[in-house]
């Protein structure tokens, strides 16, 4: 491992004994869930609706999700893409937070090669201190969007930068973290604020996500929890959780492996109805994945699209990965699924055109395995 790596497995234990679950990284099942349940949102935007309507809807969830014991509410960041409003993940946590008071908020996750690390750990230090210990921050290497807005995003010479500036980079925002570079270092009399140079504080755990095996060993090699993309590299999922666990060296964050995985679920009252929405994200994504993104079709446009043999095996191969139907059917789903990756933690993202739809899925999925019902708190 390279200093980098080792650097960043220092800077993030956060004090305390290995058997410690720093800032609720390890979660609690709900209700009859075999494993904890927790949101990704992508504030999807469906054609005819606007970003504010999103938006509102992602509270409305963030709220839900709290009321009913899923554990955490994670937002993606993506650029670029006018079916997701998710740009500024920062942004829209402190919204969240502002509107609820107990789940766990975090960004799943911050693309680091799009950000100065500096800038990283004031954003979620303000965070942190709007809502102490209910903030994670899940980083991921990939840009989010594609190469050109990557460029205008990170600005003229750091496009290419290699995947092993990474592990740098990492272990350059976790000092900044726990303000803690050394003697001589350039950055040592640079202080994140808010952060420890005020006085004692929290911090936001660290998390890597990935769709591959770089982030899986390096979550691994500096013991600290991953985050898979299963919902949108489900062929990768088994190996990448294999190399996680097999790389996994105790730290002072974990004593043991803690492996989330996302999952695309859609639950509705019906079959047919989650077959509807499902298949408005499958042509968005075939839209996205052919260089022509745009809002989240409706049902009806998505029902009418006459899809060539090429587009039909890519929608319905995107279709196979994700776990819709009646609520009955998603939890059977769920459960397969968590048994079949052994993932400690389930996140769903239930991209549909409809933010009701949304809203409904998830209240069904916790329906479904009973958990609990817990009045919001009050504005």
């Amino acid at each position: 491992m390279s200093d980098a790596g080792d650097d960043v497995q220092g800077g993030a234990s956060g004090g305390g004994g290995a058997n410690r679950n720093v800032n609720g990284i390890r979660a609690t099942a709900r209700g009859r869930a075999t494993v904890p349940l927790s949101v990704l949102d992508l504030v999807t935007v469906g054609a005819g609706s606007t970003a504010h309507a999103s938006l509102r809807t992602s509270v409305e969830i963030a709220r839900l999700a709290e009321s009913r014991g899923y554990h955490r509410h994670w937002v993606a960041e993506h650029h670029s893409m006018p079916g997701v409003a998710s740009s500024s993940p920062a942004v829209i946590l402190a919204h969240l937070a502002a509107h609820t008071s107990r789940i766990r908020l975090g960004s799943g996750g911050v693309m680091l090669p799009n950000h100065a690390p500096l800038a990283v750990a004031e954003q979620f230090g303000t965070l942190e201190a709007l809502a102490p210990g209910r903030i994670d921050l899940g980083l991921g290497r990939a840009p989010g969007t594609d190469g050109r807005t990557a460029a205008a995003l990170r600005g003229p010479g750091r496009l290419d930068e290699a995947a092993d500036e990474f592990p740098r980079r990492l272990a350059e925002l976790t000092r900044f973290l726990d303000d803690d570079f050394p003697d001589g270092h350039p950055y040592a009399r640079v202080h994140a604020v808010p952060g420890p140079v005020q006085g004692p504080t929290g911090r936001p755990p660290l998390w890597l996500l990935g769709s591959s095996g770089f982030s899986a060993r390096l979550a691994g090699e500096l013991g600290l929890p991953f985050a898979y993309a299963h919902h949108f590299s489900a062929a990768g999922t088994l190996p990448a959780l294999d190399l996680y666990r097999r790389s996994f060296r105790p730290s002072a964050v974990l004593d043991a492996p803690y492996a989330v995985i996302g999952v695309s679920a859609l639950a509705a009252d019906t079959e047919a109805q989650a077959r509807a929405q499902v298949l408005t994200g499958a042509l968005s994504m075939l839209r996205l994945r052919t260089g022509r993104p745009g809002l989240i079709p409706t049902p009806e446009e998505a029902a009418a699209y006459d899809f060539a043999p090429q587009e039909r095996e890519f929608v319905d191969g995107w279709i196979a990965n994700v776990v819709h139907g009646t609520s009955d059917e998603v939890r059977t789903g769920l459960d397969d699924l968590a048994k079949l990756t052994g993932a400690d933690e389930l996140m769903l993202t239930a991209n549909a055109h409809s933010g009701a739809a949304r809203l409904r899925s998830y209240e069904l999925v916790a329906d479904a395995y009973g958990m609990p019902v817990e009045a919001p708190p009050a504005d």
